[in-house]
């Protein structure tokens, strides 16, 4: 983007025609970013809950008193009492993931860490763990050089690629279409992304039967490639677990006919050049560890794993990377093992507890009740299933503080709600990303614009909160001694020199001197504004350095998965409830927190159900009537919109609304809209077994006519 500032204040947003991959094309949430800086409801001040609201305080006050009742709550009840939440967009600013995982590993062992990751990325990375060893890196496919993308709950046409960071992406999938190649997105709903290409419609949440039918027609064809037999141990076992699965036995429950599967099966063995890529969809359905795990077993087993063209790892080219990544899959595998959560009993995914059970471990009592709080760029209230159990839980809370730009529905609730600054108001570097990008690319901003009022970066916010308690575990303490280090030399303590070391030891960087002209964190800055390409395309054949296991092989057989696969004869349906909710994006929204601004929000935008004619015929429903959608879990209302697009027995709901007055955005407040995760269920039982992952997609519902 480029910045249009005058006289200090933020006053346009346009694409950057010179950025070496964006070349001018920006979705119009980023132009619209410029509203959400100058919101004139946003907190710029921090604000301290009252019984007659909130009221604005000094940061003094605010983190004197945060520290004083969090020491209390430290010293009376343990580490295992203090909860973090850390919401999606602190996986964009190294300085908030900084300071959540600072604060959350910080503060001491028993702790508990939330985030948005059981509700998008948990099972994807449990995936690559057991797959690979470590959660990180993540197969991406290789969009340059492809001659066939096969695509699962995923609709990068809005979303603009996610675990895939490649800017013009339906650019990049046009170009497959134009060079001769294919792109065929499965999805119960011709989406954005399906309408431009070949869509193959699919029943709700059921994307692992085919993955297991697509494995058995490679098995019992003899199209299993021989690379995959030179990179993966359990080919043999994985061969056992789908024999049951052929696609005459699958197309009832994926709906695809058995020919469908079986030529899909054989385009993926027989072009050169092909991958398979699942997202969110994927992930958030009953079985989203087994489904992503499935994704890259096709992969392996049609020979498209790290080769050009298919589904490949973008590495950041660091020396002593993969020990790296062995430690960080050694730790996370005995935490895997060993942790448990005390609701549910549900293992450790990259450090993270479920979310959906946040309400039940603030409110069960014992050992490690949480009774301190901190949101961090989360609401949680909206985002979790169940969200009225969570706002009521937050009634037990001794402290609950939100780290964020408006007064929410989560943060609403809070005791203390500081003020936090936009990308625009701090330095950046997208460090969680590094790894996702389908053309290796390095860029880094500067702030352009003074923080509003008296908004923080969420690490000197933390910075600053521990400092001020008296919690002498190891890391606190040594933050407190590393800010007096360099506060003597004028300065505050920051996780920048931790970024730049990793520019420089990467693919690009200046290896602190050994490459002359190489990459730095300061450089980038100002002698590539508009970022740099560090290479050309994705290096491939790095199987060896990416897999932490011995020898480097991929590792197929896990018992847990066997258990996954065995669960998918017993899944039974609720009676009463013969449709199936899926998850639907919106252009001009990004989960719950751009409904404040204007221009995203002209034209009296509302939330609707989508629905497949032939099904709102049956129930005597007309576009545009107010409906009631059911699930066992609970009920929302809403006007229903009428299409074909989508296959029948699917009803789609955007997420993200639900806003209820409760907070302090206007705008957003007065949209409305109901909170579809009020049909979920917060059920331990139908929390997904593996990853923890709330259960968002494939939910069991039926629409009747709202009854005046």
């Amino acid at each position: 983007m480029i910045a249009t500032v005058e006289d200090g204040r933020l006053t346009a947003l346009r694409p950057d025609k010179d950025h070496p991959l964006s070349a001018g094309f920006a979705c119009q949430k980023g132009i619209a970013f410029a509203e959400v800086v100058n919101d004139p409801d946003r907190v710029t001040t921090p604000l301290r809950r009252t019984d007659s609201g909130f009221v604005p305080v000094g940061w003094d006050e605010a983190l004197d008193d945060i520290a004083a009742r969090l020491t209390r709550i430290h010293r009376r009840h343990g580490s295992g009492a203090v909860a973090w939440y850390m919401g999606n967009p602190a996986a964009f600013s190294y300085s908030h993931l900084f300071a959540a995982i600072a604060f959350a590993k910080g503060i001491g062992p028993d702790s508990h860490f939330f985030s948005s990751s059981t509700q998008d990325t948990s099972s994807r990375l449990l995936a690559n763990q057991f797959l690979y060893g470590a959660p990180f890196p993540v197969p991406i496919p290789d969009l340059m050089r492809t001659d066939l993308l096969v695509m699962l709950g995923a609709n990068p046409v809005v979303s603009h690629g996610s675990f895939l960071t490649a800017p013009r992406i339906k650019d990049r999938m046009h170009d497959i279409v134009k060079r001769g190649g294919r792109v065929v997105v499965v999805d119960p709903r011709r989406s954005e992304t399906a309408a431009q290409f070949e869509w193959l419609g699919i029943v709700p949440d059921s994307d692992a039967y085919l993955l297991l039918s697509l494995l058995h027609v490679l098995f019992t064809e003899d199209l299993v490639d021989r690379l995959a037999r030179a990179q993966a141990d359990g080919l043999d076992w994985l061969q056992e677990q789908c024999v049951p699965f052929s696609p005459e036995a699958t197309s009832r429950h994926t709906g695809i006919p058995a020919d469908a599967v079986r030529a899909l099966a054989r385009d993926l063995a027989g072009t050169e050049r092909a991958a398979v890529y699942g997202r969110l969809g994927t992930c958030v359905g009953r079985s989203g560890t087994l489904t992503t795990y499935l994704i890259d077993a096709v992969n392996l087993a049609a020979g498209n794993l790290d080769v050009p063209g298919g589904s490949v790892f973008s590495t950041l080219g660091m020396p002593g990377q993969k020990w790296g990544s062995m430690a960080m899959g050694a730790s996370l595998r005995r935490s895997y093992r060993r942790k448990r959560t005390r609701v549910g009993g549900f293992r450790s995914v990259i450090g993270a507890e479920p979310a959906a059970l946040m309400a039940k471990e603030i409110s069960t009592p014992g050992r490690r009740q949480i009774k301190a709080m901190f949101i961090g760029a989360g609401n949680p209230v909206l985002s979790v299933p169940n969200g009225d159990e969570l706002e009521a839980a937050f009634a037990d809370l001794d402290l609950s503080v939100g780290l964020d730009l408006y007064v929410n529905e989560t943060t609403a609730h809070c005791d203390y709600v500081l003020p936090v600054t936009s990308m625009y108001e701090r330095d950046d570097f997208a460090v969680t990303f590094q790894m996702f990008q389908a053309t290796p690319f390095r860029q880094a901003t500067d702030a352009v614009v003074a923080s509003p009022g008296q908004a923080r970066t969420e690490w000197d916010i933390i910075a600053d909160l521990i400092g001020r308690t008296a919690i002498r575990t190891p890391v606190f303490t040594a933050l407190r001694s590393a800010a007096r280090v360099v506060a003597r030399r004028g300065k505050r303590l920051s996780p920048c020199p931790a970024i730049d070391v990793m520019i420089r030891l990467s693919e690009g960087g200046d290896r602190f001197g050994l490459r002359r002209g190489g990459l730095t964190f300061r450089r980038l800055i100002d002698r590539h504004p508009h970022g740099v390409v560090v290479a050309p395309e994705i290096r491939t054949g790095v199987l060896g350095n990416v897999v932490v296991y011995p020898k480097g092989r991929v590792r197929l057989a896990h018992e847990d998965i066997a258990t996954e696969i065995s669960a998918l004869a017993t899944r039974s349906q609720p009676p009463g409830y013969p449709l199936r909710m899926i998850g639907m994006r919106e252009p001009r929204s990004e989960n719950s927190w751009l409904h404040n601004s204007p221009l995203l929000m002209r034209g009296k935008r509302i939330q609707h159900a989508l629905m497949h004619a032939d099904d709102a015929a049956a129930r005597q429903l007309s576009d545009g009537d107010e409906v009631c959608v059911r699930s066992p879990y609970g009920q929302i209302a809403m006007a229903v919109s009428l299409t074909t697009d989508i296959v029948p027995g699917t009803v789609a709901i955007p997420h993200g609304w639900g806003h209820k007055g409760s907070g302090g955005w206007q705008i957003a407040n007065r949209a409305g809209g109901a909170n579809v995760n009020r049909l979920m269920s917060s059920d331990p039982a139908d929390v997904e077994a593996l990853a923890g992952m709330s259960w968002l997609t494939g939910v069991p519902v039926q629409v009747e006519l709202t009854r005046s």
